[in-house]
């Protein structure tokens, strides 16, 4: 097992999930571990200087520090769903620009010291543009779910569960049916299954090399 790739992740971060998704859905086989944020392992430090989940050091030595580059590496390897074939770069790059910065803003209002329903607002115009898409399809790039839907509904994700009660009488009735289908697959539900944080010499635990299906 020591000759598996070892990704670095933290269960409720949506780059980590993102990242885990694409790696269970492509089979591709790795050792997780998961991170206390408050007690990053040295180990990852050494790998990333970054030192954010999720990381991802490949056997060759060689470290992807970004959840899309993981992504797009996994369904390298295999892509068995065909999610590089409804690829959205242009609203995945709002989704991590715009939109992260009003969530964070929204959600952590205290932290930065700014008014939420400002935020919210502004981040439901960006989240328009996703129920416009939606009302005319299953998923954002078509009927099939693809690289876009999982880049992109963690945050959405994020967004929803600031306030629940609200969004569920938002005016985006596509954009909750969407979210909420990808929230309840077995896709997700593997993903998110709870793990204690890795310290060294602990044993590996095994992570993606069975495929789930939708």
């Amino acid at each position: 097992m020591s000759d598996l790739p070892i990704l670095y992740s933290f269960r409720r971060c949506p780059y980590a999930m993102r990242a885990r998704m694409a790696v269970l859905i492509a089979g591709q086989a790795c050792e997780i571990r998961e991170v206390k944020l408050s007690a990053k392992p040295e180990a990852m430090i050494a790998a990333s200087e970054k030192a954010t989940v999720p990381v991802l050091v490949l056997s060759d030595g060689d470290v992807l520090e970004e959840s899309l580059d993981i992504m797009r590496w996994s369904l390298a390897q295999q892509d068995p769903e065909g999610w590089l074939e409804r690829d959205a770069p242009e609203l995945i790059e709002v989704n991590d620009g715009p939109l992260k910065h009003h969530l964070d803003r929204y959600k952590y209002s205290a932290r930065h010291d700014t008014d939420p329903l400002e935020h919210r607002a502004a981040a439901m115009v960006i989240l328009q543009h996703l129920e416009a898409r939606l009302g005319d399809s299953t998923n954002l790039c078509g009927e099939t779910r693809g690289i876009a839907d999982m880049a992109i509904f963690p945050f959405v994700r994020q967004f929803a569960a600031t306030d629940r009660d609200w969004f569920d009488g938002a005016p985006v009735p596509h954009l909750r049916k969407w979210l909420d289908r990808h929230i309840a697959s077995p896709l997700f539900q593997a993903i998110m299954i709870k793990r204690q944080p890795w310290a060294d010499g602990d044993e590996p635990s095994l992570f993606g090399e069975v495929p789930v299906a939708s």
